[in-house]
């Protein structure tokens, strides 16, 4: 069977044995698995063989991505949803990793690899990937050999010939396969000894992750300092690390892009933006004008696949409008994303359970206006959480007075002209 069958399993083997032969007693399996092995070495088939290379200084970089989910980083209370984009130099190890909110792609790849490039001072000879998948991933036919293009005209900008992997062979990419485990280790630990995987917003996370990395690199410095004389120099700018599209304002004051519903300033309905698709950002532009920069949203592929859209909304960009039609709130598409913090959102379920939909919406309206106007959203949700918990409903004209801006009189300013002939005695000094 063996024979016929290389790929057989000793315990398969051993499972059909006792089938075949009841008598046949549990405790021989490990008798069996070693004889197995044994025959295997004598008359088996010939086995893949790894080939250990030898990378010369300046010659080899190499970008993956790897899931980081194991580490249990949490933002302001949140679980972080991401993965790290990894590049890493084959000669000296001279590593970058920063953090991908969404999937493997193109944008993501071409973000991450040219800040590794810059940070780094010059690229090598050949940029090594998986088999494109980030470039790939989720792709149509037509958008994937838009992609590779794309792909090709990046390297090609820094003068690096793409090579990648054969599909499913790990260990060809075995200059950052093995590193991943070592980099996500290294983030553990520090984790552990600064006592929390939580972060108070995501740029504190990311310089966490820079300081990890840096104290690894600076390990290697002498390594680094021969490679980097070897590298090839940088273009004088980078190349486009984003995705492009146009979006049109609708009177909702919002535009939806890849099944999003983004919020905008009511100024820009009607107009045309075209904006860039960064992985963490939005940038919008009027023409040749940034106007907007929005955090990215996503949508889950089990939400997408049931026809629903994800919403990244900001309460500011139409608190204006909501005062004149606060009862707009109460059956709002979008209300449940509104609210900036969770005590809103516990004040608008207080409101509707205590009084009248009408009065309720008033009050949260008037509330979200106090936290746009008076720049205290944070401090009032300490405040509204604290009347929730007292067992009372915040009063919206109460808390307008305390977070009124403390009033201050004009000092009385005596100006005293002095005599003309003052001026001609100085003259004249």
């Amino acid at each position: 069977m063996l024979t016929a069958m290389p790929g057989l399993r000793p315990v398969t083997l051993f499972e059909e044995m006792q089938r075949r032969h009841p008598d046949v007693s549990d405790g021989v399996r490990r008798t069996l698995e070693r004889r197995v092995r044994h025959w295997q070495a004598q008359h088996g088939p010939e086995r893949d063989v790894i080939f250990r290379q030898d990378h010369p200084p300046g010659l080899q970089g190499l970008s993956d991505f790897t899931d980081t989910s194991g580490l249990g980083v949490h933002i302001a209370g949140q679980p972080l949803d991401h993965r790290l984009y990894h590049f890493r130099l084959a000669f000296s190890g001279w590593s970058h990793a920063e953090v991908v909110l969404g999937g493997e792609s193109f944008t993501a790849l071409a973000s991450g690899l040219q800040n590794a490039l810059w940070g780094l001072g010059g690229a090598p000879a050949e940029h090594r990937s998986d088999s494109l998948s980030a470039a790939f991933h989720n792709a149509a036919e037509d958008s994937a050999a838009d992609l590779t293009t794309r792909y090709a005209a990046l390297c090609a900008h820094y003068g690096m010939q793409p090579t990648r992997n054969n599909r499913g062979v790990a260990h060809e990419n075995g200059s950052i396969e093995g590193p991943h485990a070592h980099l996500k280790a290294a983030l553990a630990q520090a984790l552990l000894l600064r006592g929390s995987a939580g972060f108070d917003d995501l740029d504190a996370y990311r310089r966490f992750v820079d300081d990890v990395v840096g104290r690894q690199n600076a390990g290697r410095r002498r390594a680094v300092d021969l490679e980097r004389a070897a590298l090839r120099q940088l273009p004088a700018m980078r190349t486009a690390d984003f995705e492009q599209a146009l979006v049109t304002v609708t009177r909702s004051s919002a535009f939806v892009l890849r099944r999003v519903f983004y919020t905008v300033p009511s100024r820009l309905i009607g107009h045309r933006l075209r904006v860039r698709l960064h992985d963490d950002r939005l940038e919008c532009f009027l023409g040749t004008s940034l106007v907007l920069t929005l955090p990215r949203g996503r949508i889950s592929t089990a939400r997408s696949a049931r026809g629903q859209r994800g919403h990244m909304v900001d309460y500011r960009h139409i608190i204006h409008a909501l005062r004149r039609k606060p009862q707009a709130l109460l059956n709002l598409v979008y209300r449940d994303q509104l609210f900036p913090r969770p005590a809103y959102r516990h004040t608008w379920d207080r409101l509707l359970e205590a009084g009248p939909p009408r009065q309720a919406c008033r009050a949260m309206v008037a509330l979200l206006a106090l936290a746009h106007e008076r720049n205290c959203e944070a401090t009032l949700a300490v405040e509204l959480q604290a009347i929730l918990d007292a067992g009372d409903l915040p009063d919206p004209a109460e808390l307008e007075r305390r977070f009124a801006p403390a009033s201050s009189a004009m000092p009385a300013v005596t100006v005293t002209l002095p005599a003309l002939d003052a001026y001609d005695r100085l003259y004249a000094a």
